[in-house]
């Protein structure tokens, strides 16, 4: 029916027709009527078709229309990411956004074409016509109160509207002022009025302890608690591994294997051991056999399906499996027996991987490696067998990350900061965790074993999910060179990978690197799962997957199902149609997930600086000028990974002038400037945490002695 009523809807003579006169035009009789209604909605929805005035339905392209999610900016435009390949997105301006907001699924008229563009991009620009799908039934913020009403302000400064409330006492408790609420929205039909909801949780006072992480448990929908269903499952596995489950694998339980994680690290997915042999090296990475417990269809797997990923916040880790099988028996703890899915790679001399296998197998680890222990022991002459195995595994993984460079891989790595907080969960220092030699270690084992898997499957034909990377849009590219053009950095044509690198290679260890590192990621396609082998742009990979986390991923665990069964004469695997919905779900739950740990890390770390304010010796940090505004110096706490605003107001000790062509804030008596790459001491002025926004003062600026004389 749906390929039936495209075919009406493309052919050149159609006419904008309802619902009854497509089920007349098709020779459907009113019996069938609610069934073509629910054709048009599904077609609707997927973007397919659109509705227009009188609820006639036609292509959206023949009447400028444009299907998808709106993104809003802070200050209340937005953009309108159209849903067709190699389509421009949207400008939506403040006033044209209707009552959609933040996420929704939204349908655009385009009122202005690209070369009428306002914007120094040039950019179509639209106006909402039809909201398809809210994104929040409930949103997270802060009661506030005027004088004639209350109203909750959002959590996610997105969600630029305010709702008002009437507050009504929960669980015997009346809602205060400052306390964190969840708020179920009301229909919301009138962009002149502000949207009105009712609140239905009271999640207690903004600066209580834990509130704040509920607050991102609840914003983002985490799951909390497991069934009992999948509790009752779970606690049905024996905690140890027995004969019968080892019956038939590969034994591997004397060779010597290591685990390498961070030093918090409670579940261990992955295992390495790397042998050096005449005509090169011999890789073995063995990743704990999640699927020996998890059953498809069963109550452990619908829940696993359903979460996608786990969750790591700042305090606490939400899973995807229950602890009994993420921390205890599909954890490849040290000394015990596990069992595992092996993957087998042969390299040569100039690290080409000559021949690979796959089997499944019991390990017994040898040792449980911190990512701190095995650096100090990469950077250390080896004393041991430990150590011997080690030096023998870097070289292997330094030769494989020279070669991953060399055929195109874009070093994309990002430092990361580690909030450390204590019982409480108030925040007490950050740790940078550095991409050094023992992750690098890691991380190339676990490409070449996903890479492995991945063109294996694909060779055998058998339906998997696949994680892909597609290439970048020429335009989203060129708007990037452009930024970093006003950077003063010479670049050539970004869409050639070379040039890509020879950027990233040259901005290295500069102030700019982590801001530009940044905007080019948001130029690049976001990563997902799918069906069909896409490649791996980042990566440079024609064929990949994700296999090496289990524990934590559904779609390793979806991998893990299926590379089994390449040698099976009957095959038991999910088709591609039944896998494509579970793709797109666990993209979804990802980036769900990415998100809130990024929330919950801003969060944490406004907090710190909030307690900065109130201490009697605040301290004093590093900071460099990453950007230069007629307003201020935009500047970065390298250590910290954070962005903060000195505002030229509070630069007392000489009057600033902005100077345009040499991007530098200018004292106009001591001549003193400011400009990018410039390393300074700062100190919190102020806390927004609203606005999520924190400013800076220089720690050594004070104001001038001689005010009387620059007076006169």
């Amino acid at each position: 029916m749906r390929s039936e009523i495209l075919r009406l809807i493309r052919e050149p003579k159609y006419r904008p027709l309802d619902k009854i006169e497509i089920t007349d035009a098709l020779g459907y009789g009113a019996a069938r009527r609610n069934e073509v209604r629910r054709a048009l909605r599904d077609l609707e929805q997927e973007g397919e078709i659109a509705r227009i005035r009188k609820n006639r339905y036609v292509l959206p392209d023949a009447a400028d229309l444009v299907t998808g999610t709106l993104s809003v900016h802070e200050a209340g435009y937005a953009f309108l990411t159209n849903e067709k390949p190699g389509q421009s997105d949207l400008f939506i301006a403040a006033e044209n956004t209707g009552t959609a907001m933040h996420g929704d699924r939204v349908v655009a008229r385009i009122i202005r074409g690209a070369q009428f563009s306002r914007g120094r991009t040039p950019r179509p620009e639209g106006r909402v016509i039809r909201i398809l799908t809210r994104a929040n039934e409930t949103i997270v913020g802060t009661l506030q109160q005027t004088r004639n009403f209350f109203y909750v302000v959002p959590d996610d400064p997105r969600l630029v509207h305010n709702i008002y409330v009437q507050p009504s006492s929960i669980n015997g408790r009346q809602p205060r002022l400052s306390d964190k609420v969840v708020v179920r929205l009301e229909a919301w039909e009138s962009r002149h009025v502000n949207p009105e909801g009712k609140i239905i949780e009271l999640l207690g006072p903004r600066t209580a302890p834990g509130v704040d992480i509920l607050s991102i448990v609840r914003k983002y929908h985490l799951p909390v608690e497991f069934p009992r269903a999948v509790l009752e499952e779970a606690s049905a596995i024996p905690e140890t591994v027995t004969a019968d489950a080892i019956d038939g694998r590969e034994d591997l339980r004397s060779q010597f294997i290591v685990t390498i994680d961070p030093d918090d690290a409670r579940d261990f997915d992955d295992a390495i051991h790397v042998e050096e042999i005449t005509s090169g090296w011999q890789l073995g990475v063995h990743i704990a056999d999640v699927s020996a417990y998890v059953r498809p269809g069963s109550a452990l797997d619908r829940e696993a399906q359903t979460r996608g990923n786990s969750v790591y916040l700042p305090d606490r880790v939400i899973p995807m499996l229950p602890e009994r099988l993420s921390n205890g028996v599909c954890s490849l703890n040290p000394h015990v027996d596990r069992l595992t899915h092996s993957v087998f790679l042969q390299f040569d001399r100039n690290g080409r991987m000559r021949q690979g296998r796959f089997a499944r197998t019991v390990i017994r680890s040898a040792h449980r490696l911190t990512y701190k222990k095995a650096f100090a022991i990469l950077k250390s002459p080896a004393r041991d067998e430990l150590g011997e195995r080690l030096h023998t595994a870097w070289k292997l993984a330094a030769l494989l990350r020279k070669k991953r460079f060399e055929h195109g891989s874009l070093d994309l790595d990002m430092p990361e900061v580690k909030v450390v907080v204590d019982k409480k969960g108030k925040p007490i220092r950050f740790e940078r965790v550095e991409n050094d030699e023992s992750h690098q270690l890691i991380e190339e084992f676990m490409l070449a074993a996903n890479e492995a898997v991945a063109r294996e499957l694909k060779n055998r034909g058998i339906p998997t999910i696949y994680r892909v990377h597609e290439n970048p849009d020429a335009e989203r590219l060129g708007e990037f060179r452009e930024f970093v053009l006003a950077h003063g950095i010479r670049v050539g044509d970004l869409t050639h990978r070379a040039e890509l690198q020879k950027l990233l290679a040259a901005i290295a260890g500069t102030a700019e690197e982590h801001p530009l590192k940044i905007a080019l990621l948001k130029s690049l396609k976001r990563a997902r799962y799918a069906t069909t082998p896409l490649g791996h742009y980042g990566l440079a990979k024609t064929n990949y997957t994700h296999f090496t986390s289990p524990i934590r991923r559904y779609a390793d665990l979806e991998v893990h199902r299926a590379l089994p069964e390449r040698d099976q004469p009957r095959r038991t695997l999910r088709a591609v149609p039944q896998l494509s919905p579970i793709a797109d779900h666990i993209s979804a739950t990802e980036r769900n997930a990415a998100e809130a740990e990024i929330d919950a890390v801003k969060m944490k770390k406004l907090e710190f600086f909030e307690s900065q304010l109130e201490a009697r010796n605040p301290q004093v940090f590093d900071a460099v000028v990453i950007d230069v505004r007629n307003y201020g110096l935009l500047v970065e706490l390298p250590e910290i990974l954070l962005t903060g605003l000195i505002h030229v107001s509070t630069l007392a000790d000489d009057f600033y002038i902005f100077s345009p062509a040499q991007r530098r804030l200018i004292g106009r008596q001591t001549r003193r400037s400011f400009a990018v790459g410039d390393k300074l001491r700062v100190h919190v002025a102020r806390v927004d945490q609203f606005k999520r926004q924190i400013d800076f003062a220089v720690a050594d600026l004070r104001p001038g002695q001689n005010r009387a004389q620059r007076k006169r």
